[in-house]
């Protein structure tokens, strides 16, 4: 389970890490990476959706989110402070095993997070 300290509740964090982070995605999910400030204490946030228009049976959905937040559990302590991430489902995330969806999360971690500092740098 994600540490509440982590957890992405309120809607700004949301809107701010979907418009002015940076992006990548692959079959199965999208992060949105929004890298927090120079000398930010805060801890990184992180939320996950899953449209409806996506998966439609909300048990499956809930099933997405549950796995991805547990993953990215292990994760957060990784991604550096002040940091927004919204991870969002797609339609194939539905049938993935949590070793796929894994491998998938520490990729594109990995590639939002040398976006966000090439924007950063510019």
């Amino acid at each position: 389970m994600l540490p509440k300290a982590h957890r992405m509740l309120r809607s700004e964090d949301f809107f701010t890490a979907v418009r002015s982070g940076a992006r990548s995605g692959s079959r199965r999910l999208v992060i949105h990476y929004s890298a927090g400030g120079a000398g930010e204490t805060a801890p990184a946030l992180v939320g996950v959706v899953v449209p409806k228009k996506q998966i439609s049976r909300a048990a499956h959905r809930n099933r997405v989110k549950r796995r991805v937040r547990a993953l990215m559990s292990e994760r957060v302590a990784d991604v550096e402070p002040g940091a927004r991430i919204v991870v969002r489902g797609l339609a194939a995330s539905d049938g993935a095993t949590s070793a796929e969806l894994g491998a998938d999360l520490d990729r594109l971690l990995a590639r939002s997070r040398r976006a966000s500092l090439q924007s950063r740098q510019r």
